[in-house]
């Protein structure tokens, strides 16, 4: 694994969740998106604004891994809403589902190979209070457990939208970046079907490519794609 030698600005503090980790390069983004996906689980992603910052720690993700993937937003092809994906690795591409929330994922592997992990769940580590307001704006928030439950709670967290499309996630200085802490040891971690994602891109065989940490609180819950109902099953 390659990453630069940055680290996160300002001096150490052992209570700061981003202490003591790099920020990594464009070239680590650049490998396999399932290998990225994997070393994504317990990294930080740092949001920052003028009303403050927020910092999630990454609990689940998901692998879409374009042209051979029919899950994926790139499987037919290039797009103006999928542009990002072709771009250059360490790229968020942000888009907005079903017209109503946004969705955060990290574009992978080498430029023009057009392949991304989205940011299902986290926990919020760094400015909750601001997160807590933030979520009561567009809903009711019953626990912290679930502030960043599911990627459209995560994207509200961290006041992220279409205008954060295409940020660079490699610069530590940025207004959005990606922290990760090289001590760590390897997460456990647990793998399923893709939430939500419907025909063959869902099968749970061929497409067990949704990650997430073991006996953490913050995943987000199952749920398969909806089906309509046909003359044999419906009631």
């Amino acid at each position: 694994m390659s990453t630069s030698s940055a680290s996160h600005p300002g001096p150490p503090d052992a209570a700061d969740p981003r202490a003591f980790v790099t920020v990594p390069a464009r070239v680590w983004y650049s490998r396999e998106v399932h290998a990225v996906a994997r070393d994504l689980l317990g990294a930080h992603l740092t949001a920052r604004s003028d009303e403050g910052d927020v910092t999630v720690r990454i609990t689940e993700v998901e692998a879409y891994a374009g042209p051979e993937d029919p899950g994926s937003h790139a499987f037919r092809g290039r797009t103006s809403r999928n542009a990002v994906m072709f771009a250059e690795p360490g790229r968020l591409y942000v888009y907005r589902h079903l017209g109503l929330h946004h969705c955060l994922n990290v574009v992978a592997q080498p430029t023009g190979s057009p392949a991304a992990v989205l940011l299902r769940a986290g926990e919020v580590v760094e400015g909750a209070e601001l997160a807590w307001r933030r979520r009561e704006r567009v809903g009711v928030v019953d626990s912290h457990r679930q502030l960043a439950r599911g990627p459209a709670r995560l994207a509200v967290c961290l006041g992220l939208d279409l205008r954060a499309n295409g940020a660079d996630l490699t610069e530590a200085g940025g207004g959005t970046v990606l922290h990760r802490d090289q001590a760590a040891m390897q997460p456990t971690h647990a793998t399923g079907p893709r939430v939500g994602v419907a025909g063959h891109g869902g099968d749970p065989q061929h497409f067990p490519w949704r990650y997430w940490l073991t006996d953490e609180r913050t995943v987000s819950a199952y749920r398969p794609a909806y089906r309509r109902p046909t003359s044999v099953d419906a009631p």
